[in-house]
């Protein structure tokens, strides 16, 4: 698959995150019927998320569910998260990117995975450096086993640094022979169901388990930076409504 630029960016901008996005009841409402993902298919995951929190948010239980099945499993965060909060100085964003590594690290413990990856590349700026993160990428595939998912953020997500690490993946996976499986985080705040936007026909959702389920909700409560207020006033990066969203809607892959 080739690393086309279907980017949503303007989608996603139209709706601010503080705003809530597409109610949680809209999704569950729609109760869409999708083909099952197959995860006897993987025989190793890399999961790929371009700021700490993406992976779990994202595809955290379907990861949590290869783990308990025997399946190598680690996770790569394109950066370290610093620039969730632009007021923060120089040094409080130094110090957002250490809380953020050490929250993905028990995330990561959390859904039985291996000590995580950070390549630390600029947040927000992934798309400057979109080459050098194909280039590590290839590094780190080469060498897995044929047929090794790498799950990233889908390449239409909206988020800039979503789309950026997408269309890295996608690259990297197209030259190392890995499968790329692209996972959404934004879509559920910007879009509906049936959205011509969203390529559904290659729409897989993972069959979950209350007890994966579970073990998502415990990662994500790791990522205490991203669902409390800053110290310095403000709202967090991750509203109520927009967490329980994505703790609600089930995990969906285009593959």
């Amino acid at each position: 698959m080739t690393a086309a630029r279907v980017g949503n960016g303007t989608r996603f901008s139209a709706r601010p995150v503080p705003d809530g996005g597409t109610p949680t009841r809209v999704w569950v409402d729609a109760n869409m019927q999708l083909p099952e993902l197959d995860l006897a298919r993987c025989p190793e995951l890399v999961v790929i998320g371009a700021h700490p929190d993406d992976e779990t948010l994202g595809f955290g239980a379907t990861a949590t569910l290869l783990a308990g099945a025997g399946v190598r499993a680690q996770i790569v965060s394109a950066t370290d998260g610093g620039a969730a909060y632009p007021e923060l100085s120089v040094l409080q964003r130094y110090q957002l990117e250490r809380t953020r590594q050490d929250e993905l690290r028990r995330a990561a413990k959390v859904l039985g995975m291996y000590a995580p990856v950070s390549l630390g590349l600029p947040d927000g700026r992934v798309a400057e450096h979109e080459q050098r993160l194909t280039d590590l990428l290839i590094e780190i595939l080469d060498g897995k086993p044929v047929g090794t998912w790498c799950a990233a953020p889908w390449r239409g997500d909206g988020h800039p640094d979503h789309e950026a690490v997408g269309r890295a993946a996608a690259a990297a996976a197209e030259q190392t022979g890995a499968v790329l499986v692209e996972y959404p985080v934004w879509m559920w705040h910007w879009s509906f169901p049936g959205d011509e936007a969203v390529p559904w026909q290659r729409a897989r959702m993972t069959r979950l388990t209350a007890a994966a389920l579970e073990t998502k909700r415990r990662a994500a409560r790791c990522f205490e930076s991203q669902y409390t207020a800053p110290t310095l006033g403000g709202e967090p990066v991750l509203p109520p409504e927009v967490l329980h969203r994505l703790l609600t809607v089930g995990e969906v892959a285009f593959c």
